[in-house]
């Protein structure tokens, strides 16, 4: 079953890690206009920390993006503590942003227009983090919005 492939994947470090060298070194349009770099700030360490995240939704100058592993997300985490973020997308280096940790109301109206819109690659999301989680999937939504 590709899912099971896909939360595999998904909970492999390394691979995670492999699109940031290339954000990084401001090459990040060459995946593509739907992910995003964040910047973030450890919360024990205080050092800098980068995830790649698929962007679920656009509105306006907002951006959001889902915690797939929900609040044990390290980077989600890490949001909750500081709520310090620079975003990085294909056009944009490193814009410092406001952070919004979406509650579980707001995150599900956010992937059902996700769902609505992405019904394959919400499936196979959805499904792929079920298996990682063990169970039905609390994956909560992340909302980046420019710092004034």
């Amino acid at each position: 079953m590709i899912e099971r492939v896909i939360a595999r994947l998904l909970a492999t470090p390394w691979l995670m890690r492999l699109p940031i060298p290339l954000y990084r070194a401001g090459l990040g349009r060459l995946l593509g206009p739907r992910l995003v770099m964040i910047e973030h700030i450890g919360r024990s360490s205080s050092e800098p920390r980068w995830v790649v995240v698929e962007i679920v939704e656009r509105e306006g100058r907002a951006l959001r993006v889902a915690s797939g592993f929900g609040t044990k997300a390290q980077w989600y985490r890490n949001l909750r503590a500081n709520g310090v973020a620079y975003l990085t997308t294909g056009g944009v280096q490193r814009e410092r942003v406001a952070v919004t940790l979406l509650d579980d109301d707001a995150s599900r109206a956010v992937l059902e227009r996700y769902a609505s819109s992405h019904p394959r690659a919400w499936q196979r999301l959805k499904s792929a983090m079920d298996i990682a989680q063990g169970g039905d999937a609390r994956i909560l939504v992340v909302e980046f919005t420019p710092a004034d």
